[in-house]
């Protein structure tokens, strides 16, 4: 069972495997081949790798592994037929790389696509993991930027009022945001179309925004469900409302496979206050905040700071990669049957739920998106996005 870790491409810091993974690993069995500096840009070094029992070779030595884990999809070249291949290949916006694969006869696993509703799922979970890392370091880059202080303060030069920061969405990714702002000592609002989010909100600190006609807007798998024209607009207003006078504004709307939605027009930017920061955690599929330009950030002519970081988990590569690792790590153990890697039917990690289950998902499967050249019969969604 050998398991190769090649590099990510250009512009991507975090890596599939991290030193401390491999003591798990090999007691799985696997032998693990990683990619010469495959981790140096997120501080593993090839040393680190040896010592703790890895083989250090050529990309094209991790390439020729049956198992294969990486963070971007690497593309088919060097891969051979019948290999596993576990990374985020996010199939919905990328179907080219089910495609590739399935003409290659490469098993494609895409951990974005985990069914997160199962118990056993949860420490598989690429999506929480790193989207908590990305709530955490979107609230750090508000304030790096922000041109005041964050906390309340008491001096003999005055009192500074605390910032108030304004985080729309709670999901994994917002309910961190605004645990971290509250921990910084802003006075924190938070939004979300799903109105159960109201007691999680309060719990971590936040004050919740509710927006008239609310409803629970959440899908049977967990995400956000897209919404209507008319209601988007009534949010927006809403919360943009709120946020006219904040001095941290963070966006976290992200519909599973389609283009992030707008959150904040460029008509509610004119009316945010000189100085007032937006980061848009969505900047890489589309952004919320209509004037986002991805991977910059770029100021107003009222004065707005605009964050359009891309890849926020990759900012903090030694963390997030030591999370991916130990969810990856957890999965790829988890298929091993006397001394094999077997992908089973009967595994709802990779292939749903059963229907009459209470976590079946009409057209969605699980991690498995294709194998022996052939889309998985459960991934009819996703099948029709690729005819």
């Amino acid at each position: 069972m050998k398991l190769g870790v090649p590099m990510e491409p250009e512009g991507e810091t975090r890596v599939g495997i991290v030193p401390s993974s491999m003591k798990k690993l090999l007691k799985a069995g696997f032998e693990v081949v990683i990619e010469s500096g495959a981790g140096k840009a997120a501080n593993y070094h090839d040393a680190d790798y040896e010592k703790a029992g890895a083989t250090v070779g050529t990309r094209a030595d991790a390439l020729a592994c049956t198992n294969i884990v990486c963070i971007r999809f690497p593309g088919v070249e060097g891969i051979q037929q019948g290999s596993n291949l576990a990374c985020v290949s996010d199939p919905f916006r990328n179907p080219e790389h089910v495609k590739a694969c399935m003409d290659t006869g490469i098993t494609l696993l895409s951990m974005d696509m985990i069914p997160r509703r199962l118990s056993r799922a949860q420490s598989m979970d690429v999506n929480s993991s790193q989207d908590n890392l990305a709530g955490y370091k979107a609230v750090l880059l508000g304030a790096a930027h922000v041109p005041k202080g964050i906390p309340m303060m008491t001096t003999s030069a005055g009192t500074i009022r605390p910032a108030k920061i304004v985080i729309m969405g709670s999901g994994v990714a917002g309910l961190q945001a605004i645990a971290t702002a509250k921990r910084l000592g802003g006075v924190v609002y938070a939004s979300d179309v799903r109105k159960s989010a109201a007691e999680q909100i309060e719990s971590v600190g936040g004050r919740f925004i509710e927006v008239e006609g609310m409803d629970d807007f959440e899908d049977e798998s967990g995400y956000a469900k897209p919404l209507t024209p008319e209601f988007i607009q009534k949010v927006n207003d809403t919360v943009c409302g709120v946020a006219a006078d904040a001095d941290i504004i963070v966006t976290t709307a992200r519909i599973f496979g389609r283009p992030a939605p707008i959150t904040v027009p460029s008509s509610a930017v004119k009316n945010f206050k000189s100085g007032a920061v937006v980061v848009d955690m969505n900047a890489d599929v589309g952004g919320n905040c209509e004037d986002t330009k991805a991977g910059e950030v770029t100021i107003t002519d009222n004065g707005v700071i605009i964050v359009g970081t891309s890849n926020l988990p990759g900012t903090l590569a030694t963390t997030s990669s030591m999370l991916y690792s130990n969810n990856l790590t957890t999965f790829m153990t988890s298929l091993v049957h006397e001394g094999e890697v077997v992908i089973s039917e009967e595994d709802d990690i990779l292939v749903g739920a059963p229907e009459g289950s209470d976590f079946y998902v009409n057209g969605m499967g699980g991690v498995l998106i294709c194998k022996d050249g052939a889309i998985h019969p459960k991934q009819t969604r996703l099948g029709g996005a690729l005819e």
